[in-house]
């Protein structure tokens, strides 16, 4: 049972990272200047800051919860 719930949440928490940085860039991709969509797409960290830089803030604390979720469930997988 323990096991289900965990697979579930790094599946869940994986998908939600990945919708959440596409967000961001989707974001990005509309405010100047527009080549920060492009290298925050392959460099996420710096995505994540010019994502709060340009106040995309609940797209940032969504993308920084769901990593929390995902660190947390791979270390409970790993106990």
């Amino acid at each position: 049972m323990k096991d289900t719930f965990v697979v579930v949440a790094l599946i869940l928490s994986m998908a939600t990272m990945f919708t959440a940085h596409v967000a961001i860039t989707y974001g990005l991709a509309f405010r100047a200047p527009r080549w920060r969509a492009l290298v925050g797409f392959f460099v996420a960290p710096l995505g994540l800051y010019w994502a709060w830089r340009e106040k995309l803030r609940i797209r940032c604390f969504i993308l920084m919860g769901a990593l929390v979720l995902y660190v947390v469930a791979t270390v409970v997988a790993k106990l």
